[in-house]
């Protein structure tokens, strides 16, 4: 059989699960159903069958914003990539795809596309799919993974087959239908033809390719030129901005799928979960007795079917049913579990009123360890830093703040102008606006200190890099 290559989509945003997924660190790279992030554990699933199916090193295609928080992840699971594609703007499923399918055209190996942020509670039954749909797309078949329904489901696309399903083989795709109304799912599931869209794709990379230019000629131009245009970046390929962004933004379904005549359908029945909402999470964890989900230092008292996670403070729950409550450490979301699906529509209301809370955490993370803003006023901020040990921040310096530097743990080697100086534990440094300067941790402990900035403007992009060891402009 031909090899498989893993081709795993980690660009998606995850807002409806807002305030615990923000859009530079969405919900694939968190641990929401356990300690191991969703896009870990996609990796994972993979990694302890690379020689039972012939699977190779994943190709990663992320978003350019997400590159060291994968590259981390990775590493932190000894996952090495045969190569980790940067997407420069999001443009949906078909071009990401293309550009992975061409960086491995050479080769040709048979793709195994999935989304980062899914689950199984049977690993086995996934792969024995993955196997049926090798043994199709080996023959030159497109394969989609149509998930068995559990219920009458309005939130998913539905894909129809021809003649009743095989969990042995894979059946030809009658049509793809859009997301129903209740009714017309109850009919779906009385049929016993349908399945849910789950978004996993298996097909030879020349297939895939070959099925795109003669359906979306100019998607195809794009993401080739895309491609062909990319740039090496230290262990990231990034593809070339004004090809790919005159890519046309279109799912492979709408692209690919819908149109060929080779479509064909296995279906699964793994205990699937695309962690779409809380209340999938809900569904995902176990429940007590009386159906509660409860993750962090949480108490519920005379409550039924509801779920609490609470990252920083101690949060009670008293006489509700159906009830979700989400704390972090800047926000706190409670809602009807009925309603989460519309969590989307308050990240859309804080967007438009142009919010922080949309886009990252108090907590930040960066190549070289992290930081927590503490507190902030009008002219000043306070943040907790943890560099880990070996790291280095860029060589940068500032128009608009001065800094003050309390290291509370480690060792911290720091250069300001041309003079470099060793600091330890409740040793303190003072950097004026407009000084040159720099940030190590020489040690084999992580570095803590405390950052006091004051200034007339303390916003993140004035920094200016005169020398990145990851990069960064």
């Amino acid at each position: 059989m031909t090899n498989i290559t893993p081709v795993i989509l980690s660009g998606g945003s995850g807002s409806r699960l807002w305030p615990l997924s923000r859009a530079l660190r969405p919900k694939q790279f968190l641990g929401v159903t356990e300690e191991l992030s969703l896009f870990q554990l996609t990796l994972s699933r993979l990694q302890s069958n690379l020689n039972e199916l012939k699977i190779e090193s994943p190709v990663i295609v992320a978003n350019d914003d997400h590159r060291f928080l994968v590259a981390q992840q990775c590493l932190d699971i000894n996952v090495v990539p045969k190569s980790l594609i940067l997407e420069p703007i999001g443009r949906n499923t078909a071009p990401a795809i293309a550009v992975a399918a061409f960086s491995l055209l050479q080769e040709d190996p048979i793709l195994l596309v999935l989304p980062s942020d899914h689950i199984f509670t049977n690993n086995q039954a996934f792969l024995d799919a993955v196997k049926v749909g090798a043994n199709a797309a080996e023959i030159d078949g497109l394969v989609t993974f149509g998930i068995i329904p559990t219920a009458p489901e309005t939130g998913y696309g539905y894909v129809k087959s021809s003649v009743p399903l095989d969990p042995t083989k894979a059946v030809a795709v009658e049509k793809f239908v859009e997301k129903p109304d209740l009714e017309t799912a109850k009919q779906y599931i009385q049929e016993g033809t349908y399945t849910w869209n789950s978004g996993m794709f298996m097909f030879k990379a020349s297939i895939f390719l070959a099925e795109l230019l003669k359906f979306q000629p100019d998607i195809y131009s794009s993401a080739k030129t895309a491609w062909e245009e990319a740039k090496k970046d230290l262990d990231f390929i990034r593809l070339d901005l004004e090809s790919f962004g005159k890519c046309r933004s279109d799912s492979i379904d709408y692209a690919v799928m819908e149109k060929t005549n080779n479509a064909l359908v296995v279906p699964l029945d793994a205990g699937w979960n695309d962690v779409g909402s809380w209340s999938s999470v809900w569904q995902a964890l176990p429940q007590d007795e009386n159906g509660n989900v409860q993750r962090g230092d949480t108490l519920l008292k005379d409550c039924k079917n509801s779920f609490v996670h609470a990252d920083h403070r101690f949060v009670a729950l008293l006489g509700v049913e159906n009830i979700v409550v989400v704390e972090t450490s800047d926000a706190l979301l409670i809602a009807n579990k009925d309603k989460v699906q519309d969590v989307k529509k308050i990240v859309e209301e804080l967007k438009a009123r142009k919010s922080t809370l949309t886009e990252l955490h108090r907590e930040v993370h960066r190549p070289w360890g992290s930081y927590d803003s503490i507190d902030q006023g009008q002219r000043y901020q306070v943040k907790r830093i943890t560099v880990k040990p070996g790291a280095k921040l860029s060589v940068q310096m500032h128009h608009h703040r001065a800094e003050h530097w309390i290291v509370v743990s480690g060792t911290a080697k720091v250069l300001i102008g041309d003079k470099e100086q060793l600091l330890s534990e409740n040793h303190s440094v003072y950097i004026p606006i407009g000084a040159v300067h720099c940030l190590e941790n020489p040690g084999k402990l992580p570095l803590e200190l405390i950052e006091v900035q004051s200034g007339s403007y303390l916003g993140e992009d004035d920094i200016v890099r005169l020398s990145d060891q990851y990069g960064r402009g």
